[in-house]
């Protein structure tokens, strides 16, 4: 579920448009100049082909105007032949225009196309650069959201938006042209429309802008709501929390529909008040052009001419407010992708590169102090000394901060104060990419990918062969099961994989760190999804293993980590014991406690 107090913040803030505006030209656009000039060049040669033939056809009509006045004169009457000649020049000029349009069109789309595909791999990039502490403050459905909904959005909006728009303005820089060479009179009158228009369309949209940006934000938000909600259906389900979920969605779905409802009204007014004085101008030229024919300062042709015109000058500037919805839907889509590139990336504090492969796997932990805020320290003051091939156990009760110093160990978080060294060297000295590549991590959490078993299991070491691959499955005691499947190592698994349990996943990926055989191991609640007789076969495979390699363990059962070298035990962020379990034990404090009282348990449960 979205978190409480997230919904409704921001939402009301305009987005800035010239800014947005300036960054899609200046960052993607602009690399495209060459390709936007010609669809500038052919818009405007589409639209000067198209504008020249309501003049033609004035001729022809005048043409059959006067050919009737001189036959009722007792003249040659109509010319067919020069109406003929006129009628195939102005096919022409259609055919011509409709190419143009062709080529434009064709060279926008391509455009549209490859900015979205830059953006998309912008975005994908940037994923990979966020710290973790982005990721704590968005659903995964409002991420989601910016990566599918907001840049299809921007995608399928582009190429109408600017087409038509540059389409609009040729149109109606030439028709004013058009215009001014029929009469001035008319073309000052057709023109007074303009100011009214612009500022009412202005009101309009100053207006519906900040509906078309809630509309994005809430998008997003019911988004994620839908994805949170399946992905913990059975939660759900079990805990009867249907007419809780079904409440929060629709309330977060009727601020999307008033949101929506508002934008898409406000700028569905603007069609219809163009429609209006545009009618209002189109009279006053009608009565000033009959007025001016019958003084024979004009011909009828030209009247005809002038009033599709008229009709036309109208035309574009309906079409630019029947975009103007989908232009701002694509600006608030591009904002929220912007604010989603520009958000503070990992620093990389690498002072000299150092050589990871003659690292030996010595810690220290030197009056560290972290916390996911600030103003909430959640550890004190943790100071401890690992040797290189030493198996550590972290135990303690839950929210004691020992999955934290495994985030700190990877660099996910940075401490707030104090040192990490292995080493001697300080774990801010390395590339985080770098330091990675020294840990294997098995987690609780298991994370199968849409692929092959053998996939799943190379993820770490893509380079490996087909007997490391087997010979780390049979180490992880999952041999057996993938022989079973259809197609044994190359059977496609996803994370919902109806015929893999729990169980199975987390030997899958206990295989895939086997398979990079990594310097550090950091196993946290490795085995909690495997039986019992499993859980003994793997800790076996583990033990030999961990054999020369620097491990830390975060267990729950004290039983499992009865031969480490050293156990931490953690409260409230702080180490308040530690030793082998038989010194622990012997202390009779904390440690003793807590591992008397599960065997008090166990006892319960015989």
């Amino acid at each position: 579920m979205p978190r409480p107090g997230r919904l409704g913040s921001n939402l009301d803030k305009p987005k800035n448009i010239t800014q947005t505006t300036k960054k899609i030209i200046s960052k993607y656009l602009y690399k495209y100049k060459i390709g936007l000039i010609v669809v500038f060049l052919f818009a405007i040669g589409s639209t000067i082909f198209t504008i020249i033939g309501p003049k033609i056809l004035g001729n022809a009509t005048t043409e059959i105007f006067n050919g009737l006045i001189g036959k009722l004169s007792g003249g040659e009457g109509i010319n067919f032949g020069k109406i003929g000649e006129i009628l195939l020049a102005l096919l022409a000029l259609y055919i011509v225009s409709a190419i143009f349009s062709f080529v434009q069109g064709f060279t926008m789309t391509g455009i549209a196309q490859k900015v979205t595909y830059n953006l998309r791999e912008d975005i994908s990039k940037k994923i990979n650069r966020l710290p973790m502490k982005y990721f704590d403050t968005k659903t995964n459905g409002e991420v989601l959201s910016i990566i599918t909904n907001d840049v299809d959005t921007l995608n399928m909006n582009l190429n109408q938006s600017i087409t038509q728009i540059i389409t609009s303005i040729c149109t109606i820089i030439g028709i004013v042209v058009m215009m001014l060479t029929i009469n001035l009179e008319m073309t000052l009158i057709s023109l007074i429309i303009l100011p009214i228009l612009g500022f009412i369309v202005k009101k309009i949209l100053k207006k519906s802008q900040k509906y078309f940006k809630t509309q994005q934000d809430y998008l997003g938000h019911v988004n994620g709501q839908v994805e949170e909600i399946y992905s913990g259906l059975n939660i759900v389900k079990v805990f009867n929390g249907e007419e809780k979920t079904t409440k929060e969605f629709t309330k977060s779905n009727e601020k999307l529909y008033s949101s929506a409802w508002k934008s898409q009204f406000l700028s569905g007014l603007i069609h219809p008040i163009i429609r209006f004085v545009g009618n209002i101008g189109y009279v006053a030229v009608a009565v000033i052009g009959g007025y001016l024919a019958v003084q024979g300062k004009i011909t009828v042709g030209n009247i005809q001419s002038f009033i599709q015109y008229n009709r036309q000058f109208v035309q574009p500037i309906e079409q630019v407010s029947q975009v103007s919805g989908m232009l701002q839907a694509m600006l608030a889509a591009a904002e929220r992708v912007f604010e989603f590139l520009e958000q503070p990336e990992e620093e990389e504090t690498e002072k000299n590169h150092i050589d990871i492969s003659k690292l030996k796997g010595n810690f220290e932990f030197k009056n560290v102090q972290f916390g996911y805020k600030k103003d909430k320290i959640i550890i004190n003051n943790f100071n401890s000394k690992v040797e290189e091939g030493q198996k550590i156990a972290i135990v303690g009760p839950t929210g004691a901060g020992k999955t934290t110093i495994v985030k700190l160990l990877m660099r996910f978080y940075d401490v707030n104060s104090g040192e990490i060294l292995i080493d001697g060297h300080n774990i801010k000295d390395f590339k985080r990419g770098e330091l990675r590549k020294l840990f294997g991590m098995v987690l609780q959490d298991t994370w199968l990918f849409g692929g092959t078993v053998k996939e799943n299991i190379k993820y770490g070491k893509e380079e490996a062969t087909d007997d490391e691959v087997i010979r780390a499955a049979k180490a992880a005691h999952v041999h057996h099961f993938i022989k079973t499947l259809p197609k044994g190592y190359n059977s496609l698994l996803n994370e919902e994989s109806s015929n893999v349990s729990a169980g199975q996943k987390q030997l899958l990926t206990i295989a895939r760190v086997i398979l990079t055989n990594p310097k550090i191991l950091i196993l946290d609640e490795a085995t909690s999804s495997i039986d019992t007789r499993t859980e003994i076969e793997i800790q076996k495979a583990m033990d030999n293993l961990m054999k020369g390699r620097t491990s830390f363990i975060i267990a729950h059962r004290l039983s499992t980590i009865k031969n480490a070298d050293l156990i931490l035990v953690m409260n409230h962020g702080d180490i308040i014991e530690q030793g082998t379990h038989e010194e622990l034990l012997n202390k009779k404090g904390f440690y003793s406690n807590l591992y008397n009282s599960q065997f008090e348990d166990c006892n319960d449960e015989i």
